[in-house]
């Protein structure tokens, strides 16, 4: 096993002990917390505790969703799936989110029947305590979960995170409530539970939203991809990289491929070394496997290549949603000059405009063949 694998498999084990161990702590805490004011909950009659207690057992329902998660996540690649099952992470990301949603359906629903059918809760100084404490508790446990989440990449420990931090505004407003009916006779917690309801509806969507877009494939990290094509760029013999793609297999476990610029009068034993050495330098610097290096030739010696770049580059300038160009090449001997054109996404038609260069370009070079290839804008130029 190559040095580098090993490493990555250890990282990955103190990542998903990581998120065991906080996941573990929500658990426990909300269990004690439901308990707490589901006691505080029936004693005052107050429905805003005692869904607050509910949505404490489903906080910790999520924990135990995420903790299934990232054990079936770390299962290490098979047959049916030789890149892993690391996307699981996103799909209990997404069960978390639609549990938050449930619980805010619920809540609304229980918070308008109570609007409906007003009852008097019966607060008591004990009561106003014990919430205070859990928006201590609740306020702590948010902050190491969603930090944890954000150390190790994990979707569903940021989810965990928000939803308890949102759970601590609920106590917090739930306090307040109860400060008004005790000083002034004003029960106004059942417009409180639903203005609540609202707040965590809105958590639940925001949360199914980010782990659909990590299931359809986002755009990575401009740093991350800038830092790839640094570490292929710096190999000698490289005079370009172009095309990166990285998709992504689960949290930080991507299979990564790219185009490198090379002279054309580079020899198949002198690509194939250059490829080697780029696989061998991506997996030690980022811990992630090259599945292909494609080659753009660059053209050397005298000749007409360098003004014909300069040409179009020059005309292409003219257009702000044009990223970039490269693999420009200029076959004398069948007449042939052929190049890749990036379009920004935020072109307003892309296809149109493409067509509209590459006539242009055409027109340029009419004692050429000219082919005009539309790249995607898939990492950062």
């Amino acid at each position: 096993m190559p040095e580098a694998e090993e490493g990555g498999r250890t990282e990955r084990s103190g990542r998903e002990s990581a998120i065991v161990k906080a996941s573990a702590v929500g658990i426990a805490l909300n269990v004690v917390l439901a308990a707490f004011k589901a006691a505080v909950g029936i004693m005052s009659n107050s429905i805003a505790v005692t869904l607050d207690s509910v949505n404490n057992l489903s906080d910790a329902g999520s924990s135990v969703i995420t903790i299934i998660g990232t054990k079936l996540a770390s299962k290490p690649a098979d047959k049916k799936h030789p890149f892993g099952h690391g996307r699981i992470e996103y799909l209990s990301a997404m069960v978390i989110g639609l549990v938050i949603l449930y619980a805010g359906i619920t809540f609304l629903v229980e918070s308008v029947k109570k609007i409906a059918s007003p009852t008097p809760p019966e607060y008591g100084w004990t009561s106003i305590v014990i919430l205070a404490a859990a928006v201590i508790v609740k306020i702590a446990m948010g902050v190491y979960v969603k930090k944890t989440g954000e150390r190790v990449n994990s979707e569903s420990l940021v989810a965990s995170g928000k939803d308890a931090l949102m759970d601590a505004v609920v106590s917090a407003a739930t306090i307040a409530a109860a400060f008004l009916y005790i000083k002034a006779g004003v029960a106004v917690e059942a417009y409180l539970g639903a203005v609540i309801s609202l707040l965590i509806l809105k958590a639940g969507y925001e949360t199914l939203r980010e782990a659909i877009s990590a299931i359809l494939g986002e755009r990575v990290e401009a740093d991350t991809a800038r830092s790839i094509k640094k570490t292929i760029s710096e190999i000698e013999g490289v005079r370009g990289v172009y095309d990166l793609t990285l998709t992504d297999y689960g949290p930080d476990n991507y299979i990564a491929s790219a185009h490198i610029e090379v002279d054309d009068d580079t020899t198949i034993a002198e690509v194939d070394k250059l490829q080697w050495k780029i696989s061998k330098a991506v997996m030690e610097r980022h811990g992630i496997i090259m599945s292909a290096v494609g080659v753009y030739p660059s053209n050397t010696g005298d000749g007409p290549a360098g003004g014909i770049k300069k040409k179009i580059a020059e005309h292409l300038s003219k257009y702000p949603e044009v990223l970039e160009l490269h693999g420009l090449y200029v076959d004398r001997d069948e007449a042939t000059l052929r190049m890749d054109i990036v379009i920004d996404f935020d072109a307003k038609d892309r296809l149109a405009l493409f067509a509209k260069i590459k006539g242009e370009i055409t027109d340029m070079f009419r004692e050429y063949k000219v082919i005009v290839n539309l790249d995607l804008d898939i990492c950062a130029l």
